[in-house]
């Protein structure tokens, strides 16, 4: 009897523990349940209002530090009190046509009557791309007074394709559209059938863009020749499917992105996302590069005593923004710190280095010191499988890294400008949903590389792109220089001011 009893006694506990861990587990599947729902149908923005923020943080005071006071900002330039200029909605240079109507009165008697004035009424007005057939007719001619000269005839300029027919102007209008207007070629295919009777398949079209990117190239070898000779670069990676050759169905490739701020930005092209990918662009490369917490670019580092490695502050107020759900109050104090070190940032937009670092030193360094000693107090207290555990722990593995820009005034608080060149492409796979073959994605990451970096520069994308590829053909390679889209600029400004 007493055995017997002892027996449930023992069963009834074991139920306990497993109904207890089941519990856990259902309360943690629910939550993830819930975060995976708010991220597909829920605000995308990571952002809080003070007011939010001050509602989660009522009642806790994680850490007492006594230099709690708010960290000095970069001084402020004189703002103008003038009323703002509205721009134009359309640009001074816009070609215009004017259409005159007058009254059927007028018409049949203009002589009676005289012209006091008038009234413009502007709108904004377009005509659909125009094809058209362009004949280069050169002319024969012999001599009059020798004979036996051999016929005289102008030679062809050089072209892209020798014995095509694709003109400049169109390339250009298919690069743009498939790589800045997100539009297939198998789109622009039905368009051009559809709408202008003109058959080309996007097979030709593909081939088109395997032409443009390899004449591009060496101005692509530039680009990531200047990058390399910089100290500072930005790096991150994206996926994208792609067709394989052998055995059929799809793998998984990476566009590999580097960019200096307020400089140009390259893509590299890999069927892989292991470390050995980055030996490509930084073998030659010394100084900081910034990045996310992937694995790959610790693994590189490490056999490169020469290239230091910043982290990325705005991964971790993701990391605290998915635990905010589970943890309000602790995790909203600290995106609040984190709200402080952005205000600062915020203040030395488009300042130099010397300032930046003078203002971190004072100011930001303070809330540094006072976010680890929560991280540090924090860490252990909640439940491992936790979101905020893993935002603790994420941040504190990356600290040293996390904290260099205080040091390097020329550094940024995150890797946000690098993580924007990856929008065009993120948007573009959206729609062409993969690379045909592994050598198109090299292609692509060419065209994304020089039309991304005249974007950041300003450069008008179609006139860059119309105007190398019309001179390149008679260029050689040492002259491709001159066309990188920096140079591109500073030429184009000395016509100008010329």
């Amino acid at each position: 009897m007493q055995e017997a009893l002892e027996k449930l006694v023992d069963q009834n506990a074991e139920l306990l523990k497993q109904n207890a861990e089941l519990t856990t587990q259902i309360s943690l599947l629910h939550k993830k349940i819930q975060f995976l729902l708010g991220r597909m149908f829920g605000r995308k923005s990571e952002k809080l209002s003070r007011d939010q923020l001050e509602f989660l943080l009522t009642g806790l005071d994680p850490v007492d530090d006594p230099d709690d006071d708010p960290p000095p900002s970069a001084p402020q330039p004189p703002r103008s009190r003038g009323k703002r200029e509205r721009k134009p909605r359309l640009p001074e240079n816009l070609p215009s046509e004017d259409q005159v109507i007058e009254p059927e009165a007028v018409k049949q008697d203009r002589s009676a009557y005289r012209c006091i004035g008038e009234e413009i009424t502007e709108e904004l007005d377009v005509v659909p791309t125009r094809y058209f057939r362009r004949r280069i007719i050169r002319r024969k001619f012999v001599s009059k007074t020798n004979r036996s000269q051999a016929p005289l005839i102008a030679a062809l300029p050089p072209r892209l394709i020798e014995g095509g027919y694709a003109s400049a102007g169109v390339l250009t209008d298919i690069v743009l559209k498939k790589y800045v207007d997100h539009l297939p070629l198998y789109r622009q295919e039905q368009i051009l059938r559809t709408r202008y009777g003109i058959e080309l398949s996007r097979k030709t079209m593909s081939d088109w863009v395997r032409v443009v990117a390899e004449w591009l190239k060496p101005i692509y070898n530039h680009i990531r020749g200047e990058l390399r000779q910089s100290a500072y670069l930005q790096a991150d990676e994206t996926p994208v499917r792609y067709c394989r050759r052998e055995g059929g169905g799809s793998g998984q490739g990476y566009l590999w992105v580097y960019h200096q701020p307020g400089g140009n930005v390259l893509y590299e092209w890999h069927t892989s996302r292991a470390s050995r990918c980055l030996e490509g662009m930084l073998d030659a490369f010394r100084g900081t590069v910034q990045c996310d917490g992937y694995a790959a670019y610790a693994s590189y580092a490490k056999k490169r005593p020469d290239i230091e490695l910043a982290a990325c502050w705005a991964h971790v107020r993701r990391k605290f923004h998915d635990a905010l759900q589970e943890q309000p109050t602790l995790a909203g104090w600290f995106l609040n710190q984190i709200r402080l070190l952005y205000s600062i940032e915020r203040n030395l937009r488009g300042r130099g280095p010397g300032l930046r670092g003078a203002v971190r030193s004072a100011g930001s360094a303070m809330i540094i010191a006072r976010l680890n000693t929560a991280l540090k107090r924090k860490l252990g207290q909640h439940r491992p499988t936790s979101e905020i555990d893993s935002a603790i722990r994420y941040t504190l593995s990356l600290w040293p890294q996390l904290t260099r820009f205080i040091e390097d005034g020329q550094l940024e608080i995150d890797n946000n400008l690098v993580e924007n060149a990856i929008r065009p492409t993120a948007i573009g796979k959206k729609n062409y949903l993969f690379f045909g073959h592994p050598e198109a994605g090299e292609r692509s990451a060419i065209l994304y590389t020089l039309l991304e970096s005249c974007k950041r520069r300003g450069i008008n994308q179609q006139e860059y792109l119309h105007d190398v590829l019309s001179r390149i053909p008679s260029m050689t390679n040492q002259q491709t220089h001159e066309l990188t889209p920096e140079n591109w600029l500073a030429a184009k400004h000395a016509d100008q001011a010329a």
